[in-house]
């Protein structure tokens, strides 16, 4: 049976928050009689005395991840992701717990980490690739296709100082990607580059991972680079891992975290609550290819807006639109008012083939031009159907 890559057993680790106000005279009696009464109190309790807080990052995270696989990182902003790859990279120590990596790591986590902002691209790949552990040779061997990948060629002799933050994760990446490591570990940082270098450096994860057999740990909040890249997620909640395992169901347990949020109605903004619905289940993690479908809209408004559009717009895996339901191609008149609007749709055959697709709902207020989004819903469609059209809605409620 073959080892895993990444094996983590019991891995936490806490952080201290300082939460001290004005700093006040202090004389020496009161000193020596607060580290008596500290004798008696519990570290916590110490902590808590003296304006500061133990804040877990990561609790007691378990898990394997075999050779060549691509696991996709995910959760809320604050869930311990960035932790996670830290640690695994050993920037920073846990506080309890064991890793064990059978590799070599190269982490991308930071813009231009390693660079000296006083050196030129031509010098940085130098020291960035001797500092993620590349000798001399290795460097210059592939000094051409590090540059070629990067496209800072024009570039390469002016001080990294004078780069803009797309052109430092290029050079950042193509080094990073072209060390050759077992594991390779990238944080949201490629969200600051355009979206063509963002896909190129998709490509380049995929193409060491699948023809090369080498690990990619890769974090974002961006669904559809998940959703094209990874066969495996990760979801972490508040520090815990709430589920590792298949890409489909992963994406579904990060999108319950999601308000699907009708908000609070005394809130001075607009809001949706969206839900999809097959039979009695609400929000499945699988549907039938031929499955009929209810999709129930609540949009909250904080005025009356009058004529809108509402659009259930639904993509494949690639990220690519396959299917609109609006009411406007229906002659399905929709005004939104003030307070709580409901909108009900039907389909009597989804008529997808199967993949993983991305469900989510847009409005238009059209007399303010107001566009709302609401959050996805991720359902796999399963079954034998192989046109790929989406049927016609065949009810609508609107109230």
């Amino acid at each position: 049976m073959q080892k895993p890559i990444i094996s983590v057993r019991g891995l936490s680790k806490k952080f201290i928050l300082n939460h001290e106000g004005k700093e006040q005279y202090t004389a020496l009696r009161d000193v020596i009689a607060s580290k008596a009464l500290n004798l008696f109190k519990s570290e916590r309790a110490n902590l808590k005395a003296k304006g500061k807080e133990e804040f877990w990052a990561l609790k007691d995270v378990d898990f394997d991840i075999k050779p060549g696989d691509r696991v996709g990182i995910i959760g809320r902003n604050g869930a311990g992701k960035s932790t996670l790859l830290k640690v695994l990279s050993r920037i920073t120590e846990p506080t309890h717990g064991r890793i064990t990596v059978r590799g070599r790591i190269s982490s991308l986590l930071e813009v231009g980490t390693g660079f000296h902002p006083e050196l030129t691209g031509r010098e940085n790949i130098f020291l960035n690739g001797a500092i993620l552990g590349m000798s001399n040779n290795e460097i210059r061997r592939k000094f051409d296709q590090i540059v070629e990948f990067a496209e800072v060629e024009r570039f390469l002799d002016t001080p990294v100082k004078r780069y803009s933050s797309g052109m430092y994760v290029r050079l950042a990446f193509a080094v990073a990607a072209h060390l050759e490591p077992e594991v390779l570990v990238v944080d949201e940082v490629l969200a600051v580059g355009d979206a063509q270098f963002q896909k190129k450096c998709l490509g380049k994860m995929e193409e060491v991972s699948k023809n090369e057999g080498r690990t990619v740990l890769f974090v974002s909040h961006n669904m559809i680079a998940i959703q094209q890249l990874c066969n495996d997620i990760i979801v972490l909640n508040k520090g815990n891992l709430i589920f590792h395992g298949d890409r489909a169901k992963g994406m579904i347990e990060y999108e319950k975290l999601n308000s699907r949020f009708i908000t609070d109605p005394l809130s001075n903004e607009n809001s949706i609550e969206f839900k999809l619905s097959s039979g009695d289940r609400i929000n499945p993690e699988t549907v039938e290819s031929n499955a009929p479908l209810r999709f129930s809209i609540n949009v909250f408004s904080r005025k009356n807006y009058g004529k809108s559009w509402v659009n259930v717009i639904i993509d494949n895996s690639d990220g690519v639109t396959v299917g609109h339901i609006r009411n406007d191609w229906y002659d399905q008149a929709l005004f939104i008012r003030e307070g709580e609007n409901r909108i009900e749709i039907e389909v009597s055959d989804i008529s997808l083939v199967p993949n993983i697709y991305t469900v989510w709902v847009r409005m238009a207020f059209t007399e303010e031009l107001i566009v709302l989004d609401s959050s996805p819903l991720y359902v796999e469609v399963t079954g034998k159907h192989i046109y790929g059209k989406v049927a016609y809605a065949t009810s609508w409620k609107i109230n």
